[in-house]
């Protein structure tokens, strides 16, 4: 059992995902610089709509927000929505949703030889090795990650 001091990032709020609305906005051909400024192109490449940029199986998608910090160096923050697809294959090295003992986290999942874990992206946090006692789920895979600034 994990102590709850060092408990996992869990979950918040699965969403199912239906496709209400579709909205098609502008993306530019230039980049944008992280750099020294360029100058920007006045013309629009296309629309672009971001169902079809962040959902590829939408009857298999559901999201989630996050909570807590055991994944950060991975990039994912508390109160990021997590985009997760359950057609994806779980395989070593993707950042899973499972139940966990009944409770939702997200973790990488990573495989030593014969030896498969949950991998907290927090040096803070254990990593979860997992063994026949310990009840799992894996839930899906998370595609994308919506992180406001």
């Amino acid at each position: 059992m994990i102590p709850t001091s060092l408990a996992p990032t869990v979950l918040t709020d699965p969403q199912p995902f239906t496709r209400l609305r579709r909205w098609r906005l502008p993306l530019f051909t230039g980049k944008v610089s992280a750099g020294f400024p360029s100058p920007a192109d006045d013309y629009i490449e296309r629309s672009l709509d971001l169902n079809e940029l962040l959902i590829q199986h939408p009857a298999a998608t559901f999201f989630a927000r996050a909570q807590g910090v055991s994944i950060i160096a991975a990039g994912i923050y508390p109160n990021d929505i997590l985009v997760i697809d359950r057609s994806v294959e779980p395989v070593a090295g993707k950042i899973v949703i499972c139940a966990l003992n009944g409770e939702l986290t997200v973790k990488r999942l990573a495989r030593n030889g014969d030896h498969w874990k949950l991998k907290a992206e927090n040096p803070e946090y254990p990593d979860i090795p997992l063994h026949d006692e310990l009840e799992m789920v894996i839930w899906g895979v998370v595609t994308n990650v919506i992180h406001s600034v």
